[in-house]
């Protein structure tokens, strides 16, 4: 009885003792990951901020150059430089979707903390890359160049400017190919502040270029192609002597390895076939139009694309921030804590594309006759069908970032590129029958609607995870937006039309969706996170 006395107290005495310590490690986890949740939320917000640094400059001197380029060209020769500048394009399907690898398997690598293999990663990628520009130079000087010269409709006497534009473009192609493992590292490391840095400089070399166009005495379309492509060069440069100089795997060395070649090939080869359904989808459009329509047409697309991308930016800006936190979530196995960052990136994305893009759906046929001198017919009209269509859009690349974090990109890339690459042949018989241009961008709309449907099922699929959170944060984004669009559409009609009632709609399209937001789609965790995220944004306490 002693003994077993004995035994027992020191079973209870090691249990009590050694419990203590299972609960003081899981305290000081527990306080360990929400420091790693802070110190994330910072480094989105951080980052964010940053690329909104960017996307300022970038909007404020876009939209005075595309004026002034508009204006100074003339819409045939914008028109014919957006068109012909889309066959190079086209054909950096290629770069498109190595750039997705790249990007995915060197974010994965930093996150796991292996360094060897993430400067082989790069070298290997850059290998890649390289090829990738003599495939699309061999592809552009061939079956591109055919196309542009008997296909393409191309206003009498403007070929040679047209030879021009397509050069330049290809030469410009290839260097930013190149460049894709390079902007990749630097997304990797999150260092987005070297992007508003350069950004300062890439408009202030624009502004040269409006500068120098008004002032040159030339072939106004060939100059600026000249110009357009100098800037971009430069660029280019900056950006990659500042990856060499900071990051260590960016200082390339020859390696072949087949452990980092085989995978990262087969996720660029399925993800190829839905990039290119992407461009194919995009450039396909455009040239059905310039069969339809002609060049003066391709501008009102051109000019409706321009506002809705810069809308766009606001978005894209803060998904690009939360990119490698939820692929480097998914690396360590937090599978929750990448479903819940990424259900969270969707409403406070999504919140933040809407306090844009609500105002300017309302006030866009105003925003273009202040902007533009001459407004292409159907400006409007398409501009409106863009934003439906991006909102879409945002929404379904937002869960590819799941997709890709996982390395699964079979399904994905099949399903969007087979929808996409039917879209210019739907709306060529859609034109044929007599329909109107719009009818294209409709189309383009509800395909992203079915595409979102499709990617969260292979969310479910490939990261086995419960979709369900998803649905609802989905469904919610999407009531609350329509519910606070309609609502600032209807109040439009009742404010008279005086000198400053485009500030009045703005500011009561802004009220109406950050109190939509809050109340239908945030829950309490979320609001604060969402308040949070923007006082970190503006660095208040």
């Amino acid at each position: 009885m002693p003994e077993n006395h004995i035994s027992n107290n020191d079973t209870v005495r090691g249990a009590s003792v050694s419990d203590e310590p299972e609960v003081s490690q899981i305290a000081i986890e527990t306080t360990h990951k929400e420091q790693e949740d802070v110190g994330g939320t910072r480094r989105i917000a951080k980052n964010a901020l940053m690329l909104y640094i960017r996307m300022f400059f970038t909007m404020v001197v876009g939209l005075y150059t595309s004026r002034v380029v508009l204006h100074t060209l003339g819409v045939e020769d914008y028109g014919t430089y957006g068109v012909v500048g889309g066959v190079v394009a086209m054909m950096g399907f290629l770069n498109a979707a190595m750039g997705g690898a790249t990007s995915r398997f060197l974010t994965f690598e930093l996150g796991r903390g292996d360094k060897k293999r993430l400067a082989d990663t790069f070298s290997s990628a850059l290998i890649v890359h390289v090829g990738i520009a003599l495939v699309v130079l061999v592809l552009a000087e061939t079956v591109g160049l055919w196309f542009m010269t008997h296909k393409l409709v191309i206003p009498e006497g403007r070929m040679t400017a047209a030879h021009w534009v397509y050069q330049l473009s290809i030469v410009s192609a290839m260097l930013g190919i190149t460049q894709t493992p390079y902007n990749a590292s630097i997304i990797a490391h999150e260092k987005m502040g070297v992007y508003a840095y350069v950004e300062i400089l890439n408009v202030t070399l624009k502004l040269l270029i409006v500068y120098l166009l008004t002032i040159g005495n030339f072939d106004k379309l060939i100059l600026y192609a000249i110009l357009v492509f100098a800037v971009s060069v430069i660029i280019i440069m900056v950006y990659r002597i500042y990856c060499i100089r900071h990051f260590e795997e960016t200082h390339f060395r020859w390696i072949w390895d087949k452990s980092i070649l085989k995978p990262l090939l087969s996720f660029s080869g399925w993800n190829l076939y839905g990039n290119m359904g992407g461009l194919f989808q995009q450039q396909g459009t455009n040239f059905v139009i310039n069969f339809f329509f002609g060049v003066v047409m391709n501008a009102a697309v051109s000019i409706g694309l321009t506002i809705a991308n810069t809308v766009n930016q606001f978005a894209s800006n803060v998904m690009l921030a939360f990119r490698p936190q939820i692929i480097k979530k998914y690396s360590v196995g937090d599978k929750q804590g990448m479903s819940d960052l990424t259900i969270l990136a969707i409403k406070i994305i999504m919140f933040i594309y809407c306090l844009v893009a609500v105002p300017v759906f309302v006030e866009v046929h105003n925003l273009l006759e202040i902007w533009l001198v001459d407004v292409p017919d159907h400006s409007a009209v398409l501009c409106r069908l863009f934003l439906i269509s991006i909102f879409f859009e945002t929404i379904r690349y937002l869960l590819i970032i799941d997709i890709h974090a996982s390395g699964n990109v079979k399904l994905v890339s099949f399903i969007a590129g087979s929808v996409l690459i039917l879209i210019p042949f739907v709306t060529y018989f859609f034109f044929y029958l007599g329909m109107s241009v719009e009818a294209a961008f409709v189309i383009l709309i509800v395909a992203n609607v079915i595409l979102c449907a499709a990617n969260i099922g292979l969310v479910r699929h490939y990261c086995r995870v419960n979709i369900f959170p998803y649905i609802g944060a989905i469904l919610r984004v999407v009531v609350t937006s329509a519910l606070a669009l309609l609502v600032c559409m209807y109040i439009k009609t009742w404010i008279p039309p005086l000198y400053i009632h485009m500030i009045t709609n703005t500011a009561i399209a802004i009220t109406i969706v950050t109190l939509s937001y809050f109340a239908l789609c945030f829950n309490t965790y979320q609001r604060q996170y969402a308040i949070d995220f923007i006082k970190t944004k503006l660095h208040l306490k």
